[in-house]
């Protein structure tokens, strides 16, 4: 069975622990200098590039196991924020 399946089937966190998820994710991009913002009710995290340009738009998908973005074709494991941090922080200097 695919991972993400699995990862979605196994009971992930909803609602506010995803909004939850994505206060850390927040936080941890501060640390490495990156401006970001939660909008909607702490359902989307909106993540500015340096330079001017389209911000970034994050989600909590696949029942909680990821961090998504680019309409779902960037992901990266809600079990690793500083990782997340570190690769969008890598995306939005492109």
């Amino acid at each position: 069975m695919n991972s993400i399946i699995q990862a979605a089937e196994s009971g992930f966190p909803q609602g506010q622990e995803e909004g939850d998820m994505l206060v850390r994710l927040r936080d941890q991009l501060t640390r490495v200098g990156v401006n970001a913002e939660l909008r909607d009710n702490n359902s989307a995290l909106m993540v500015h590039k340096r330079e001017p340009g389209m911000p970034v738009w994050v989600f909590v998908g696949y029942g909680g196991a990821y961090y998504s973005w680019q309409n779902a074709e960037r992901r990266h494991p809600t079990s690793d924020v500083e990782g997340t941090a570190n690769v969008l922080a890598e995306y939005i200097a492109r």
